[in-house]
């Protein structure tokens, strides 16, 4: 399975989308590794028709869905070894979806997720690179109760990294989990210490889940420094 060392840039290659500059990366792990395409650099915007502005993101933010961040690492790493037997599991805010792929190449049922209009395209490409099956994906953003998506599901693993970026996450978030848990669920998030952990805690509680968290202080694969922590919250199946 993959573990989480990125090599350094091997390749510029052609865009899978028009108007991006991309570069393939390979995380390294023990026996199998995962190539990656990503974006070239945090300097890529193009969005001639306005996507961006109609999914509320920022120029400045729309890049970083694209890129290999260590807390996705980290996640992807967990996700090497967890328990997959029998678990409907959803990815929130995937991203390029490296937790996704190790998840389907380890033939866990996983549907992976975000809100940026371009992520869906690159998971494609990314499975597509690794030569696995196209996996379940679905375009959610937590933080709009007007597009509530009933046809998402339930799901007794929910999985995400750095999702608690700014203050309105701990509310958002716990409200869509809440929407789309199975009795029961498990809730993993990789936090790299962002000051809004307690409230999302807080929330989650409220909800019925105990909590219980890891510190995690090295980059598998590299044995990198890195600061944050793994959030587990469970629920007993009593709704």
């Amino acid at each position: 399975m993959p573990a989480s060392l990125t090599a350094p840039l091997a390749a510029r290659w052609p865009s899978p989308v028009l108007g991006y500059e991309t570069k393939h990366e390979t995380v390294r792990g023990s026996g199998a590794d995962l190539q990656m395409r990503s974006l070239l650099d945090r300097q890529q915007y193009f969005d001639p028709l306005g996507a961006a502005e109609r999914a509320g993101i920022s120029s400045a933010a729309w890049p970083l869905f694209g890129l290999l961040w260590p807390s996705g690492r980290m996640l992807a790493h967990v996700m090497q070894s967890f328990d997959l037997e029998g678990k409907h599991i959803l990815e929130l805010g995937c991203g390029l979806g490296l937790a996704s792929l190790v998840v389907q190449r380890r033939g866990g049922d996983i549907t992976a997720s975000d809100n940026h209009p371009l992520a869906g395209e690159f998971m494609r490409q990314n499975a597509l690179l690794n030569l696995l099956p196209l996996m379940k994906y679905r375009s959610a953003d937590w933080a709009r109760t007007d597009l509530v998506d009933t046809a998402l599901g339930h799901f007794d693993l929910i999985i995400g990294s750095d999702v608690l970026y700014d203050r309105g996450q701990p509310q958002a978030l716990s409200q869509f989990i809440e929407r789309h848990a199975s009795p029961g669920a498990q809730v993993l998030i990789v936090d790299p210490d962002r000051g809004n952990r307690a409230s999302f805690t807080r929330k989650m509680g409220v909800l019925g889940y105990s909590h219980s968290q890891t510190r995690l202080t090295a980059l598998p694969g590299d044995g990198g420094a890195y600061k944050g922590r793994l959030l587990s919250y469970q629920r007993d199946g009593v709704r």
